[in-house]
């Protein structure tokens, strides 16, 4: 049978103009895919220094050192330059920031741009995902969000990574599709936005425990049983806040778990290894240089289960050790200890013949 060219191969590719707002690791990667895909990539960067780095050497070195941005990327400090002539904008900037952020540029967006958010977190106030802010902010554009287990790092090396596009449009998913994918990064499409978003913003509470068990050496059977139990209890709070429980079994739930729960690439995950060997948690987030989105979803999630009474003994649990003084060991008997439950909470009981 003759070969059929994919539709995101390289070679059917059509050039196109995009915008990555945010200079961190992740916007650093998405635009290098981007640009290797033949697109023209306005790259926005707070920082004058980032944007002239990147200008004279092709270079992030504060993210990605080493790594060679290689194609037709234009950074630039000028949001409004930025996204004017970008038909589609990729946002990753951090959720403390993300609000004031869009707010401040909203006039700058146009009627029926696409508007993907690539950022892992919830604000605050209202508990809020990125993709209702940007909703609330912008809402004449048509919005969708990227998660997956997407780590930067292999991702800027070619290796073989798989990511989720979310959206109601079904145009969204095919641009996003045709934009992103290639060889080695292939985007498979979802429509639950908000069961997408809320597992990509969960699961970094959960590398914290990950990194924990590990720094204690506990056996694989523990870590596996961690993780599992991570994925139960994060599928539980989503679904009780209207996620589809499917959506957990794929890429975006189980699939971005388990490498951030198990990769020290990831940043969660490193800091709580430090914690777990004896560091102090603002040491740990200090010495890592980055946004750890993990330590500010675990306040906000501990607080909304215990509002809405839903049983989450990791999220409990973890919030005691970081901010309740509780020794790590002790606490993590405790989950050894916990009720035996459902092993899988929405498998519907059959009626039983005999």
């Amino acid at each position: 049978m003759p070969h059929t060219k994919n539709p995101t191969d390289k070679a059917v590719k059509q050039k196109e103009q995009v915008a990555v707002l945010g200079g961190g690791s992740f916007g650093t990667a998405i635009t290098k895919v981007l640009a290797e895909n033949g697109h023209t990539v306005h790259f926005w960067m707070r920082s004058p220094e980032q944007v002239r780095e990147v200008a004279e050497t092709r270079c992030n070195s504060r993210y990605m050192p080493g790594v060679e941005l290689a194609g037709d990327i234009r950074p630039t400090t000028d949001f409004a330059a930025a996204i004017s002539q970008s038909e589609t904008v990729f946002v990753a900037i951090p959720s403390k920031a993300f609000r004031n952020v869009i707010r401040e540029h909203a006039d700058e967006f146009h009627d029926g741009q696409i508007v993907i958010s690539l950022t892992k977190g919830i604000e605050r106030e209202g508990f809020k995902l990125m993709s209702e802010i940007l909703q609330e902010e912008i809402p004449r554009t048509r919005i969708g969000v990227l998660s997956g287990p997407n780590l930067a790092g292999e991702i800027v090396q070619r290796e073989l990574t798989a990511t989720v596009i979310a959206a109601k449009d079904p145009d969204v998913r095919r641009t996003v599709q045709n934009l992103l994918g290639c060889e080695y990064f292939r985007v498979y499409a979802n429509v639950d936005i908000y069961g997408v978003e809320l597992a990509g913003a969960l699961k970094n509470i959960y590398a914290i425990v990950a990194g924990l068990a590990s720094a204690l050496e506990l056996g694989e059977n523990a870590k596996s049983m961690l993780i599992t139990r991570s994925l139960a209890e994060m599928s539980r709070f989503a679904v009780s806040l209207g996620a589809n429980p499917m959506t957990f079994m794929g890429l975006a739930g189980v699939g971005d778990l388990v490498v951030t729960c198990t990769s020290p690439k990831s940043r969660n995950f490193r800091v709580g290894y430090a914690v777990g060997k004896g560091q102090q948690l603002d040491d740990a987030v200090e010495e890592l240089g980055q946004v750890a989105e993990g330590i500010y979803t675990l306040q906000l999630v501990k607080e909304r289960s215990e509002d809405t009474g839903i049983y989450m003994p990791l999220v409990r649990g973890l919030h005691e050790i970081l901010y309740g003084g509780a020794s790590i060991k002790a606490v993590i008997s405790g989950l050894m200890m916990a009720a035996q439950n459902s092993d899988v909470e929405f498998i519907l009981p059959r009626t039983l013949t005999y």
